[in-house]
């Protein structure tokens, strides 16, 4: 990751590419951080880990909300918004379904994705933020 990011705007979507550190975000007012866990409670590998090495929260209600899932809304295509900082959130998107590639295919789901992406496109909304996303499903998802 580079400390000088590059960026360049994608004319017709208001989405800018920009090279650096996801965890921290450019530009000013409210933000978030939406990223792509699995279904199956497992944080240890990936982008998480630059999650947690910053904030212990959304860890800890990614484990709770999974070990409560009985209870809760847990599954593929849902998400869960966890404050950070006054005026940053993280969202854990549950858009993989396991964690490795096998007979039904590889791990990502993007129509998990999708679902997940109208809920923060809500939620930023509300929150007047912009949302801020590594790349989807491309590291150990196997998606492309």
């Amino acid at each position: 990751m580079s400390a000088q990011p590059d960026s360049f705007a994608d004319m017709g979507t208001g989405i800018d590419y920009v090279r650096g550190d996801a965890t921290t975000p450019l530009g000013k007012g409210p933000k978030v951080i939406a990223h792509v866990c699995n279904d199956m409670g497992g944080w240890g590998k990936g982008f998480v880990l630059a999650i947690s090495k910053r904030w212990p929260e959304p860890e800890a209600g990614y484990r709770h909300w999974h070990r409560e899932r009985a209870k809760n809304d847990f599954g593929l295509g849902a998400v869960q918004v966890v404050q950070v900082d006054r005026l940053l959130w993280v969202v854990n998107m549950i858009g993989q379904h396991g964690t490795r590639t096998g007979s039904k295919g590889v791990p990502v789901r993007y129509e998990a994705i999708d679902t997940a992406l109208g809920t923060v496109a809500a939620r930023a909304t509300t929150l007047n933020a912009s949302v801020h996303v590594p790349r989807i499903g491309c590291g150990l998802a196997d998606g492309t």
